[in-house]
């Protein structure tokens, strides 16, 4: 397993409009080398946190079986617009993980809604309520601890996370998750990206968040 790679911080796709100011997606590059590494065609992938649906785009594109968790709406019903296993696209809360109808996985790969330890909002709730970094790391446990009941053995998990600067101080995410969800699976280690270009998520650094780099925490269902 490689530990260091160097990607284009760049977006394949268009998005509609009112996607545009919350723009947080993986490149398509990272979620493509991911899937090559750990999964072969037919393989069934889970993304608990979809997104603006990277993960199961790329993964009919390579001939994977996606399945994946989206909160809002608004994005759950745009990414069922992109895919064609739109039933597998489910609008809820990772959180209840277990009362979804869904099959074993071979592979997971997402990245985390980010907060940092100064926030006092619930980033599982689309930061639509209250909540604070010790229950954040709570909640990624939890999570976690149900994804483990659908994930084949021998499986892998990847997360891909960084850091945070901002508010006067660092919030050690990215390592925090690490320890979280090791508790979980068989950390196997973390692999450095170095993103190149222009694609900053808030324009501070390559990457985002005073950052030119993220990590993809990699962890086995022993």
């Amino acid at each position: 397993m490689k530990t260091f790679l160097i990607l284009e911080h760049k977006h394949e796709r268009e998005i509609p409009k009112e996607f545009h100011l919350d723009d947080n997606r993986n490149p398509e590059n990272l979620v493509r080398y991911f899937l090559n590494e750990f999964t072969k065609p037919g393989d069934l992938v889970l993304d608990p946190f979809a997104g603006l649906g990277t993960t199961l785009i790329v993964a009919e594109e390579v001939g994977r079986i996606p399945y994946g968790i989206e909160y809002v709406k608004e994005r759950a019903s745009y990414i069922k617009s992109q895919i064609k296993n739109k039933e597998n696209l489910i609008n809820g809360s990772s959180l209840e993980l277990k009362s979804f109808d869904l099959p074993e996985f071979d592979f997971c790969f997402t990245s985390p809604p980010y907060t940092r330890k100064t926030h006092e909002v619930d980033a599982f709730s689309s930061y639509t309520k209250e909540g604070n970094y010790d229950q954040y790391l709570s909640d990624i446990h939890k999570i976690y601890l149900q994804i483990k009941d659908l994930m084949k053995k021998d499986s892998y998990i990847v997360i891909e996370v960084s850091n945070l600067k901002g508010d006067g101080e660092v919030t050690t995410l990215a390592w925090d998750i690490a320890k979280e969800v090791s508790k979980v699976f068989h950390f196997e280690g973390e692999i450095v990206i170095g993103w190149t270009g222009d694609g900053g998520y808030d324009g501070c650094g390559t990457y985002g968040f005073e950052y030119d780099h993220s990590y993809c925490l990699v962890f086995k269902n022993k």
